[in-house]
């Protein structure tokens, strides 16, 4: 989440001493917490904090005049972009030099997907320049989706960290001021892994959001040859270990509620192993870690019987509220939990991670920043759009099914109603449909607020019906309070068409994986629960029941654990990264399908 903000020189901190104490006598509301840090640490902690600040409140203050006029920002921002671009073989096709507004590139260029790039895409990866854009790519961006590629350049990068990032931490800093202390943050990261493309271009996740940066590892917990570390089950030990040694830690951090998750789920697993690394002070001898990266480790732990035996006596107490027991002065947990995460924030706030505030700063995908949340407070995720960072267009949802609907512009949406997104960004993309459905719940000044509600992808649809993830999701939710002593660990759902033979049934149907905790068995009568709690909210669905032409669903009960070993089936199969990877929750590949199959008890 965090990107370069400042290079301390050698000379500063040469006189760290007195700028330090200069800072702390001018600034006497700030708190120091921590274990003993070098001097350099704490001073470049506490600068980082400060530049956030101040950046924060530039770019907060250019926001709220952005927001007074959004017709015309929105247009300066497009034809900033197609400006940029004009030369390229794409802008002369499309004839960019001669668009003047809005309305003109709406007439002169057609709503895209990613099979209108795909060439253009492959012969910049091959290294001829000047296609769709004027620049070389600073990266090829892997979507977490559909593992295609897109194009990301250092404009997207400083977008994405400018007007979304620090505008977001300040808002952050402002509404929980106790994150201002000089407490570490446990960041879940996982250092990505690159390829190339024929010209050298690297091929990876996109940098603007899952990137560390060198000098902001003093904000961290987890010591910096940890992200030297290629394997995703050994950095999460490290991270773990480190965290847990530090009593005073501030923040829980992760890019999705489901790796904090899956985090405290091997934490119950491992937890004794962490105990007696931190007593003895080294890292386990089991974990496969390169000899020169564990050396570097191990230099930095010391045998702490007093921290162990403080945090095996937790763990022994169980793990509802665990967070708040092993780290007291923790003051948040920075992720996004809506969506498909919507389910992991709840397992989290309502067991590990009970009585924390949960913060999603922005709204954003592969294609570049959406939204900013301004409302660190609100239990609601609502993002404002963010008008310089992409130009942005709104599919009405009765017209997602045309092939070149009308769309509205920021300042013609109207409250209530849900869009599909479509950008045009700095990067190539124009009038791109992302796939995204968004409620406008408000305007701040002229600009929309959003929520997010679903992906247009994730529909589950065996007869024409459209079941969105957060219609399924709902019915789901109130049936599982139906099945006495249950608690919905996870779920996905596969059309019947993609079963052949083994879906059971020859109306068309929804097959649903359930894994549950407190129950080792459902009846008929419990299962069917679902289907009637899913005719109750979507009049489509119980139509279509009634008539016969959708089948009653089938609901498996599957082992525990099986969801947390798809996850790591689908990693290995993709070339997603673990802080970018999202369960899917409707099942499209029979890999996928046959492995969750194999995991049925009931």
């Amino acid at each position: 989440m965090w990107l370069p903000l400042l290079v301390v020189g050698a000379s500063l901190l040469g006189s760290g001493v007195a700028l330090l104490l200069l800072l702390w006598k001018k600034d006497v509301s700030w708190r120091l917490k921590g274990q003993k840090r070098p001097l350099g640490s704490l001073l470049s902690h506490y600068l980082a904090l400060r530049v956030v600040g101040w950046l924060g409140r530039r770019e907060r203050q250019r926001l709220e005049k952005d927001t007074l006029d959004i017709k015309r920002v929105q247009e300066e921002t497009l034809l900033k972009h197609i400006r940029k671009n004009q030369n390229t073989e794409y802008g002369q096709l499309y004839r960019f030099a001669e668009i003047k507004n809005a309305e003109m590139f709406q007439q002169r260029h057609p709503l895209t997907r990613y099979d209108h790039y795909s060439e253009f895409i492959r012969r910049v990866a091959r290294g001829e320049e000047n296609v769709l854009i004027a620049e070389r790519p600073s990266i090829l961006a892997v979507t977490s989706g559909s593992s295609s590629m897109l194009l990301s350049t250092r404009a997207t990068d400083t977008e994405f960290f400018m007007q979304g990032i620090v505008v977001g931490l300040h808002a952050m800093l402002n509404t929980f001021p106790e994150t201002q202390s000089l407490q570490k943050t446990a960041k879940l990261f996982y250092t990505p892994t690159w390829q190339q493309s024929e010209a050298g271009i690297p091929i990876g996740i996109n940098s603007s959001t899952h990137n560390i940066s060198r000098h902001m590892l003093n904000l961290y917990s987890t010591p910096a040859p940890a992200f030297q570390i290629p394997t995703e089950p050994e950095t999460l030990y490290i991270h773990l270990l480190f965290a847990l040694k530090d009593p005073t830690l501030g923040t829980l951090e992760a890019n999705f509620a489901s790796i904090i998750y899956y985090a405290f789920d091997v934490l119950r697993e491992r937890w004794q192993e962490l105990v007696e690394d931190i007593r003895q002070g080294r890292v386990n001898p089991q974990l496969g870690i390169a000899a020169d990266v564990r050396e570097k480790l191990d230099s930095v732990l010391r045998p702490d019987p007093w921290r162990a035996a403080e945090l095996g006596a937790q763990f022994e107490k169980g793990f509802q509220g665990i967070a708040r027991r092993l780290w007291p002065d923790l003051n948040l947990v920075i992720t996004v939990d809506s969506g498909s995460n919507s389910l992991y924030g709840d397992l989290l706030k309502g067991h590990c991670c009970q009585g924390l505030p949960f913060y999603s700063p922005v709204y954003a995908a592969t294609e570049g920043l959406i939204g900013v949340n301004l409302w660190p407070g609100s239990p609601e995720r609502h993002y404002l759009l963010c008008p310089r960072s992409m130009f942005c267009e709104f599919i009405p949802v009765g017209s997602l099914e045309e092939l070149q609907p009308q769309t509205l512009l920021m300042h013609q949406v109207k409250e209530g109603e849900c869009y599909e997104l479509a950008v045009s960004n700095a990067a190539g993309l124009c009038r791109y449909r992302i796939g995204d459905v968004v409620k406008v719940i408000g305007f701040h000044n002229q600009c929309p607020i959003v929520e997010f509600r679903y992906r247009h992808g994730q529909m589950l649809n065996v007869r024409g019906e459209k079941t969105s993830e957060e219609v399924f999701y709902q019915a789901l939710q109130r049936a599982v309070k139906l099945w006495p002593g249950a608690e919905l660990i996870d779920y996905c759902c596969v059309e019947s068409g993609l079963l052949g033979h083994f879906s059971g049934g020859s109306d068309p149907h929804y097959e649903v994986f359930v894994e549950l905790k407190g129950v080792r068995n459902l009846s008929e009568d419990q299962r069917y629960k679902l289907d009637r709690c899913l005719q109750e909210d979507s009049a489509v669905y119980k139509s279509f029941r009634l008539k016969g032409s959708i089948g009653p669903m089938r609901v498996q009960l599957v082992g525990g654990g099986a969801f947390r070993e798809l996850h790591s089936h689908m990693l290995a199969s993709s070339s997603s990264s673990p802080n970018t990877f999202k369960m899917h929750r409707v099942l499209r590949r029979n890999e996928f399908v046959q492995f969750i199959q194999g995991k049925i008890v009931s």
